[in-house]
């Protein structure tokens, strides 16, 4: 293959709307690359004023799965996706499929196929793949037969690719390649040849893997004789920390586990969209009105993306903070309440600000509350070691404490100077006079801010904790 140089130039088709597709496959759950991808047709269709299809790509009968459908929905929504027309189920469309590999076979362009796995391998040469063996063999149709399209042994096709120029594959080099399995079962290149002239699509816009197998529908279309191919827009690949496509084995690329911890839907997509893309005043953090009015397909990167994780973090972190006091409480309060052994809403609301400026996920609010709502202390040991058992003095400070605490007045500003106070009988600065109180009262070094912790506990149990802790030490 030979690729052309430079990126394309824009690659809109004139007079007519743009239509883009997302085309899932629902054979596992929804893939942080698969949300990229249908974001950045999205987005492409939105700028563009034109629209944004679904298509449930099911044709692989055995694995594919509504539960799997179900998911792809849940997450695009979740997202703030939405999308115009009926969503399309490519299986119920397998009679228009078939009738196109009919026509192919008609006219000479794709021909009925019996070899075995097993015959193929036997008979392959050095360059390995299918030989055409059966592509002079007229056979007819078969239970036990496959068609193959008969790719042209001369000539090249090209692809116009808005991002990548004009890359260009030897026909020479593409096996003749089958578009109708045993029993009837039509290929997905095939039928998405047929699915995107039914629904008029313009633009193909799908990641960078695709790339291989564009001349092979190229080839369909024009056997078909159909029009205008669309415009393809081949997404850079996404990849780790490693440098590593990003893979389902090895990294956490489940969309939906990510709203699972605790991450906004505004982060994530703002993320997604910076993966291959960038708004032009080079801020990161963008609103979605933004984004719409800026995103051009022209624009995306063809160097992989980086899926970094401590970023996301970063992003979730500015978005959490953004919340409205209110609006953090209800984010938060459905991964804290299962989490706690005595939920209480009213003393909730009032502490859930402790931790919205600590937070980068929502589910790791219940481990900074939680001693809020928890009739004992569960000590973390290396919080312990560090925040009490290393310092000489914690003794003294928690001995100190739990005479000052009596008589305190009980509340934020009152606790703080107390603990200030504590601090310079014993020559402390604040931060390390707190640490062994924050870590008798909560269990651990990483809690929220600790005078406002102790007005929400309240002084009798503030008590029992730091004498707890005396006995402890």
């Amino acid at each position: 293959m030979s690729k052309g140089t430079g990126q394309g130039g824009r690659c809109i088709v004139r007079n007519v709307t743009p239509r883009a597709r997302f085309s899932p496959s629902p054979t596992g759950p929804f893939h942080v690359g698969g949300a990229r991808t249908a974001l950045f047709n999205w987005l492409f269709a939105r700028h563009e004023g034109g629209a944004f299809l679904l298509r449930n790509e099911d044709t692989d009968r055995a694995r594919s799965s509504d539960h799997w459908l179900e998911g792809i929905l849940d997450g695009l929504r979740w997202l703030g996706m939405d999308w115009d027309e009926e969503i399309m189920r490519q299986s119920e469309r397998s009679e228009e499929h078939l009738a196109a590999a009919r026509q192919l076979v008609e006219g000479g362009q794709a021909y009925w196929c019996d070899c075995t796995r097993e015959a193929i391998e036997a008979r392959k040469g050095p360059g390995g793949g299918y030989d055409g063996f059966c592509r002079d063999r007229g056979l007819g149709p078969g239970d036990d037969r496959a068609i193959r399209f008969a790719v042209p042994r001369e000539g090249a096709t090209t692809v116009t690719d808005v991002l990548r120029g004009t890359p260009t594959f030897e026909n020479a080099t593409i096996d003749d390649f089958v578009i109708v399995r045993r029993g009837d079962a039509p290929m997905f290149v095939l039928a998405n040849v047929v699915d995107d002239e039914f629904q008029r699509i313009t633009h193909v816009i799908r990641g960078e893997e695709h790339l291989s197998t564009t001349p092979k529908y190229l080839l369909i279309r024009r056997a078909l004789g159909l029009g205008t191919d669309p415009a393809f827009a081949h997404l850079p690949l996404i990849v780790n920390e490693r440098r590593e496509k990003l893979s389902k084995r090895r990294d956490k690329v489940q969309l939906l586990s990510y709203r699972d911890e605790g991450y906004l839907p505004e982060a994530l997509r703002n993320y997604l969209a910076l993966l291959g893309w960038a708004p032009r005043e080079g801020e990161e953090i963008a609103t979605l009105e933004t984004m719409v009015e800026q995103f051009r397909l022209e624009d995306v990167s063809r160097s992989p993306a980086m899926f970094d994780v401590k970023k996301l973090n970063h992003f979730n972190g500015h978005y959490i903070r953004e919340l409205g006091a209110g609006e953090f409480a209800a984010a938060a309060r459905p991964f804290v309440e299962p989490a706690v052994e005595r939920f209480d809403p009213e003393l909730f609301t009032q502490v859930a600000p402790l931790a919205q400026t600590r937070v980068d996920r929502l589910a790791d609010v219940p481990e900074l509350l939680g001693f809020l709502f928890s009739d004992r202390v569960e000590f973390d040991e290396a919080s312990w070691e560090k925040g009490i058992a290393k310092n000489e003095w914690s003794a003294d400070v928690l001995r100190d404490a739990a005479a000052a605490y009596v008589e305190a007045a009980w509340e934020t500003e009152a606790l703080k100077d107390t603990t200030v106070a504590i601090g310079e009988r014993h020559g402390l600065k604040l931060g390390k006079a707190q640490a062994p109180i924050r870590v008798a009262v909560t269990g651990r070094t990483g809690a929220p801010r600790l005078c406002g912790s102790l007005a929400a506990l309240g002084r009798e149990t503030t008590l029992q904790r730091v004498n707890g802790a005396l006995e402890r030490i």
